[in-house]
C-alpha cells in the first residue's frame, strides 16, 4: 500500500480552516521548490532490530505512524508534507547514509523535520544528516527518551543498539563533543559495560524510577547551556509495555507519556528563551506487528503531534 493512501480520516468540514486535520493539509507530492514547516520522511528499516537480536516489525513503523496522525488536529500555523520513506539498502551504514542525505536535503528546504521508524538505528542517519545541514562549528546535543543507552559496541557490525556509540566514535574522531543526554534509562536493560561506556564519555543520565518533571527539568539545563542545537529521538520501548506493547523490547517499568510531553514542551520554551535551534526529532521502534489496538502507534503519534508543536510554536 502506497504511503500517500493512508491519509485518510475524519472531516469537520463545518468548522472550516479551523476544523483541518493532518491528513487534510499534508502534501504527499511536494515540489523541490515548496518550503514546508514540517517535512516528514519516513525510515522502514528492521536491519539494526534483527543485527541487535531484538523483535522484527519495526519496518512497518512509519505507516502506522502515518495512519495515526492523519486524524488529528492540526493546530500548527504552517504547511506539512510527507517525503514517503528512504528505500533500504544492501547494508546498515549504507541505509542509515541513505537517510542522513536525506535528511540534510530536507532541512535545507524546510523548517523542521519529523522522522519516522523504523528501528533506533534511525539516530545515527538522524544525527549525521544534521551534522551535514548545521557544518563543523555547530554544538550539537542529543536528548534519548528510551529504556536503554543504546552505546553497544559493534559486534562486528553496527545496530539498532549502538547508534550512540556511533555517533560518540564519529566526535571523538573528529575532534567534536559528545553532548548525549537519555532519559528514563532501566538499570535492568543494560549491562554495567554500558554504564562505564556512559561514564566515560560524561553521557547524563536519568533512570525510568528517577524520572519526573522537576528532576528532569532540573539536570537539563546545565547539558542544554552546551550546546547550539538539538536533536530529541523517542524511543517507544521507554514506555511501560501496558502502554506501548507494539516494541522490540517491550518495557516492564518505563516512564510516564504525560511527564514526557510535559518535558517536551518545556524543551520548546527553553530552546525558544535560549536561542537553542530545534530542527530534527524523530521517533523509532514502533513494530505494528506486536501492537495491541494500536496502543503504541496512537502514543507515538501522540508524541510526534508534540514533537512538531514544540519544534514550531
Amino acid at each position: 500500500m502506497s504511503y500517500k493512501t493512508l491519509w485518510q480520516g475524519r472531516t469537520d468540514t463545518e468548522d472550516g480552516v479551523r476544523g483541518q486535520r493532518w491528513h487534510q493539509v499534508v502534501n504527499v507530492a511536494p515540489t523541490d521548490s515548496q518550503r514546508d514547516t514540517i517535512a516528514l520522511i519516513g525510515y522502514p528499516v528492521d536491519q539494526g532490530v534483527v543485527l541487535n537480536k531484538g523483535r522484527p516489525g519495526a519496518g512497518g513503523g512509519p505507516n502506522a505512524l502515518r495512519q495515526s496522525l492523519s486524524s488529528l488536529p492540526w493546530v500548527i500555523e504552517g504547511s506539512l508534507s510527507d517525503h514517503g520513506d528512504i528505500s533500504p539498502q544492501s547494508t546498515l551504514p549504507q541505509t542509515q547514509q541513505r537517510y542522513s542525505d536525506s535528511v540534510t536535503e530536507l532541512l535545507s528546504h524546510h523548517q523542521c523535520v519529523l522522522g519516522l521508524g523504523g528501528g533506533h538505528d534511525i539516530a545515527r542517519g538522524s544525527f549525521h544528516g544534521l551534522q551535514q545541514f548545521t557544518g563543523k562549528q555547530a554544538r550539537i546535543g542529543i536528548i534519548n527518551f528510551d529504556a536503554h543507552l543504546d552505546l553497544r559496541k559493534p559486534a562486528p557490525h553496527s545496530s539498532s543498539g549502538t547508534p550512540f556509540r556511533d555517533i560518540s566514535e564519529w566526535c571523538k574522531n573528529n575532534s567534536r563533543t559528545f553532548n548525549y543526554c537519555c532519559m528514563g534509562v532501566s538499570v535492568a536493560a543494560n549491562t554495567p559495560a554500558l554504564f562505564d561506556y556512559a561514564r566515560q564519555t560524561d553521557t547524563l543520565w536519568l533512570e525510568d524510577i528517577d524520572f519526573d518533571l522537576n528532576t528532569a527539568t532540573s539536570v537539563l539545563p546545565t547539558f542544554l547551556s552546551r550546546i547550539d542545537t538539538l536533536y530529541v529521538t523517542v524511543c517507544m520501548d521507554a514506555f511501560p509495555a501496558s502502554a506501548a506493547p507494539g516494541v522490540s523490547a517491550p518495557a516492564a517499568v518505563g516512564i510516564d507519556a504525560a511527564t514526557v510531553i510535559n518535558l517536551i514542551r518545556w524543551l520548546g520554551r527553553y530552546c525558544r528563551q535560549h536561542t537553542i535551534t530545534w530542527s530534527l526529532s524523530d521517533i523509532a521502534e514502533l513494530s505494528p506487528f506486536f501492537d495491541k489496538e494500536n496502543k503504541t502507534a496512537r502514543l507515538a503519534a501522540r508524541i510526534a503531534f508534540e514533537l512538531t508543536r514544540a519544534m514550531t510554536k
